[in-house]
């Protein structure tokens, strides 16, 4: 539901509307448009009479919103959102880089890669401390000891850190430590972490699930939004078909379509997407082309004994070469 108030409004009459519907579990979100003010509702409205809003003088019609994704969506929010996060800035125009292994496997390593990473222009260092691994017997992190060594290696670099949480007991702990939230594709589905990790008010990195619609994404979007958060990278890492040649999909027509839908940033996941690192550099090409506002790559110093992903994990020296290219097209993209 929108509220499109008169010209010439003052904040002072539209206090008690706020007043109103936030008594009655309603967000209320204002939408400064080129001509027109406007206030946008999430939650439950079916409730709401819009004959009982009417009865405020400011208020010069309501519109009801189809789209079930009201903060995700661009009818609350129609100009592209900036995330500035940590110095970084991405989304309008903005292009960055996520960088990192796929897993933190001991502090040389994560320095090294780290260090790699940042000399080659990355924006965020990415590394899991928690992992899910189909196999109950594979590598899965070294948990809270990885989140120090993430640590560690920010301190160093400056970068800030991207990381995976897997379980709502790590919530406080993500609070104080994390610079950016993410939540892997096996979770998108998971509505109660996704509100839990949206009131701690942080920047969430939200991938789309294996076999998720783009509005199914959107809708976890929503719940995390819904939780407070408003800081949220939506991130293709490619999704299940019949297509058995690479690890999954990448649905590069992804990125045109939530530009459509979403004013938040839409980055792409080349190496989760593929699997193999021989088509990292090509898709990351054709992401920056499609106008995504950014990359989230696996870099590994090691990947032939990396503990996890090491098919899809590029060296920093290749890293660099991409990087070049990358900035260049995306430039060419954004005329």
């Amino acid at each position: 539901m929108i509220i499109i108030l008169k010209p010439g409004t003052e904040q002072r009459e539209v206090e008690p509307i706020y007043r109103l519907l936030s008594a009655q579990g309603i967000i209320v979100q204002e939408i400064q448009g080129s001509h027109t003010r406007m206030l946008g509702m999430a939650g439950d409205t079916s409730h709401i009479s819009e004959d009982s809003l009417m009865c405020f003088p400011c208020i010069e019609r309501i519109m009801r919103v189809q789209e079930p994704y009201k903060l995700a969506g661009r009818k609350f929010h129609p100009a592209d959102s900036v995330l500035e996060i940590a110095g970084r800035r991405i989304g309008g125009g903005n292009f960055a880089v996520i960088a990192g292994p796929c897993s933190v496997e001991n502090e040389r390593q994560i320095l090294e890669i780290a260090a790699g990473v940042k000399g080659f222009g990355a924006d965020f260092l990415r590394g899991g401390a928690f992992k899910p691994r189909t196999s109950p017997y594979a590598f899965s992190g070294l948990g809270l000891d990885g989140l120090e060594l993430l640590k560690r290696a920010r301190a160093e670099t400056g970068l800030p850190i991207v990381t995976e949480i897997m379980s709502s007991e790590h919530l406080a702990v993500f609070a104080q430590d994390v610079d950016v939230i993410q939540i892997g594709a096996r979770n998108v589905q998971n509505f109660t972490l996704l509100r839990q990790v949206g009131e701690l008010k942080k920047p969430v990195l939200l991938k789309r699930g294996l076999s998720s619609t783009i509005d199914e994404l959107l809708m976890a979007c929503e719940h995390v939004m819904a939780g407070g958060a408003t800081d949220v990278i939506l991130c293709e890492r490619g999704i299940r078909t019949f297509e058995t040649s690479t690890r999954n999909t990448l649905d590069l027509s992804a990125v045109p379509v939530l530009h459509q839908k979403t004013h938040l940033p839409v980055v792409i996941d080349p190496s989760h997407a593929t699997g193999y690192w021989q088509l990292v550099h090509s898709m990351s090409l054709a992401a920056a082309a499609a106008g995504a506002d950014g990359l989230i790559i696996e870099v590994h110093n090691n990947p032939e004994k990396a503990l996890c992903d090491g098919a899809q994990s590029i060296t920093p020296a290749q890293f660099g070469v991409l990087m070049d290219k990358v900035r260049r097209i995306h430039a060419i993209a954004a005329e």
